[in-house]
């Protein structure tokens, strides 16, 4: 019972180490690697239940149970290798001549070890029970278990001496294999010397905590260079969203800020009134008189040079203040501060026709109104808007009567 018990503990504490790759999370199960992993630790599995039932049968001296199980033990075992070797190709990611050899010597060597537990059931090349039930080897066992070891070590030597030169992960990867051989051949050779005792779950056990502590190593490296990524990304996104913001907050003719951009502080303005902490500040609205008949007369190019001095002229008066262009020849500026302060003089700097204006110069007056924010009479941005545009259409059309006279 002994014997079955350090088998059932190797299965629950292989269980626990391996849970996440059992039940296929976390573990790269998409990846070649991650796929021969799990089908792996799976193959120790089925081996450690085998080897449990085994010591179980044989002290009930269950002569035919115990020989059935005796074959499925040597198959799991070889089942084992098999994927062990196919892990070692899809890990380690190398092209060396071993590497090449172990996809053809795993899967002859499974195919040899079905072939001999066949013929043991006529001719006991492997292993026998006599009368009283006890195990007995012969001599194919020792050159099965034989070539594990000389697999095991030759992989582990392969690993460990190609891990110098190697980057970080891949150094980890050599280490992983090599360390799993020699400990696999370690064991297997006790075992030979020692076939009663249930070395071969514990090597198996063994390497498995030993490639778990490396893999997880890895899913580790992963996830910090995912997570850096990520980083890189978000701030490339947030690069191109802070350039594509710009570019749709900023004219394009005039280079000042766009109508976007005036829906954004808008709707910043609107927030600030409602919490009642928005401060003292005047809406003027600006048009540009006769720019029509300036795109009809001399073409569009003239027009757009005619709202580009336009422009200059409002940013020129309003230094101290966010300017827009919310339409074609239309603009407001949102006076606070020294601004704020200077209002009137101001708008009488921004609404004086120049001296050298003539009827025949059209598009170049600038039709300005103004409104204050009121707490008591405004409760948005819209509200004082809209009375700076009315002013601004009963300025535009003082100005046209004045030209008339």
């Amino acid at each position: 019972m002994t014997y079955s018990s350090t088998a059932i503990v190797a299965l629950l504490v292989h269980c626990i180490v391996n849970f996440d790759a059992l039940i296929g999370r976390q573990f790269r199960n998409d990846t070649p690697a991650g796929k021969s992993y799990r089908w792996l630790i799976l193959s120790d599995v089925a081996f450690y239940i085998f080897d449990a039932f085994w010591g179980v049968l044989y002290d009930a001296q269950m002569m035919d149970a115990v020989y059935a199980d005796t074959v499925l033990y040597f198959l799991a075992m070889s089942a084992t290798l098999f994927l062990w070797t196919r892990y070692v190709i899809n890990y380690l990611q190398d092209t060396g001549w071993l590497i090449a050899a172990l996809k053809h010597v795993g899967t002859l060597y499974l195919v040899f070890v079905a072939a001999v537990l066949m013929l043991n059931f006529f001719l006991p090349v492997m292993f026998w029970f006599d009368e009283a039930v006890v195990y007995h080897s012969a001599d194919l066992r020792y050159a099965i278990l034989a070539v594990q070891v000389i697999l095991f070590l030759a992989s582990a030597c392969y690993a460990l001496f190609t891990a110098r030169g190697k980057h970080q992960s891949a150094k980890r990867h050599h280490w992983a294999i090599g360390v799993y051989g020699i400990t696999m051949a370690v064991t297997i050779i006790i075992q030979v010397f020692n076939p009663p005792l249930p070395l071969y779950s514990i090597g198996c056990l063994l390497g498995a905590c030993i490639l778990h502590t490396f893999i997880l190593g890895d899913l580790m490296e992963e996830r910090r260079l995912e997570l850096e990524e990520m980083v890189r990304r978000e701030e490339e996104h947030k690069k191109e969203l802070g350039s594509a913001k710009q570019m749709a907050f900023r004219d394009s003719l005039t280079g000042v800020k766009s109508k976007h951009a005036y829906m954004d502080w808008e709707e910043r303005i609107n927030e600030r009134i409602k919490t009642g902490e928005q401060e003292s500040f005047a809406v003027v609205v600006c048009d540009i008189n006769d720019l029509k008949k300036v795109n009809d007369l001399y073409g569009h190019h003239e027009g757009d040079a005619c709202i580009k001095s336009a422009c200059e002229r409002i940013c020129a008066v309003y230094s101290h203040s966010p300017v827009f262009r919310i339409g074609g020849d239309e603009f407001v500026a949102l006076l606070s501060g020294q601004d704020f302060i200077h209002r009137y003089d101001l708008m009488e700097q921004i609404s004086t026709i120049p001296r050298e204006q003539t009827k025949v110069q059209a598009g170049g007056t600038i039709a300005a109104g103004m409104a204050e924010y009121d707490e008591a009479q405004h409760s948005c941005l819209l509200n004082v808007f809209e009375e700076a545009d009315r002013a601004m259409y009963k300025q535009k059309q003082f100005m046209k009567e004045s030209l008339l006279q």
